[in-house]
């Protein structure tokens, strides 16, 4: 697993946090388990502030509306999509040829956050068990059962899911080692358990909650979200003595 840097640690934590909100203290004690110095995180929370990826009000730092959008969406890639799938998919098709890089990336990151793949440039689908964003008037969004493709073949083509599989597969492995050996005493134990944490939740975050239906046989994701869900709730114990320890000695 890639070490994760300050700016990493820094969001994660929020991201992991709720509400996501931490005081500069916390964050830069829990970056020294990683070897990251004080002012190394700081530098990169005073970077975040200036960016617009987080806020800071009187020593706490939060996420800010970008990044909260991409907390809920991380969130419910915890949960299994509880939404009956008629068949239909949305498909969201822009109107205007030319926008500019800004624009683009704010698309991007708002087709991701629900979880749309692109199918050619402009043109994004997803199976309809899930609510189509509010994109605005350069857009139209169309909910219909689609002709032609196969909805199987459509999805193929949308999403490598044989790749899907293998990755939660391997994350399978990896979160049910960890657990097995995880010394929840030790502090020591947090950053590798974190990272590795993080890396599985990035990936339900990614996954696009496809309605069983179109999924391959024995397909590994729903086990990797109840793994998770408990390898999380064990690191969570771990953790919150440490940040509450840092947020009261303020």
């Amino acid at each position: 697993m890639r070490p994760l840097n300050a700016r990493s640690i820094a969001l994660s934590t929020l991201l992991g946090t709720h509400p996501p909100s931490l005081p500069a203290s916390s964050l830069v004690a829990f970056g020294e388990l990683f070897g990251i110095n004080g002012g190394t995180m700081r530098t990169a929370l005073s970077r975040l502030v200036a960016s617009g990826d987080v806020e800071l009000d009187d020593g706490r730092y939060a996420l800010a509306a970008r990044l909260r959008a991409r907390q809920a969406a991380q969130d419910s890639g915890r949960r299994v999509a509880d939404t009956a799938w008629d068949g239909r998919w949305h498909t969201a098709i822009a109107t205007v040829d030319h926008r500019d890089l800004a624009e683009r990336r704010l698309v991007r990151g708002v087709m991701d956050n629900h979880r749309f793949a692109e199918l050619r440039p402009t043109v994004w689908m997803r199976p309809a068990n899930l609510p189509a964003p509010e994109l605005g008037s350069d857009w139209i969004v169309v909910t219909a059962e689609p002709d032609g493709t196969p909805p199987q073949l459509l999805a193929d083509r949308l999403w490598a899911l044989d790749e899907l599989a293998t990755l939660a597969g391997d994350l399978l492995t990896r979160l049910a080692e960890t657990e097995r050996a995880l010394r929840t005493d030790d502090p020591n134990e947090i950053p590798p358990a974190f990272t590795l944490a993080a890396e599985a939740l990035r990936f339900l975050r990614n996954e696009p909650l496809l309605p069983p239906a179109l999924t391959p046989a024995d397909w590994p994701v729903d086990r990797l979200r109840d793994d998770y869900e408990r390898f999380e709730t064990r690191l969570q114990a771990m953790m919150a003595p440490f940040l509450r320890g840092q947020t009261t000695s303020r």
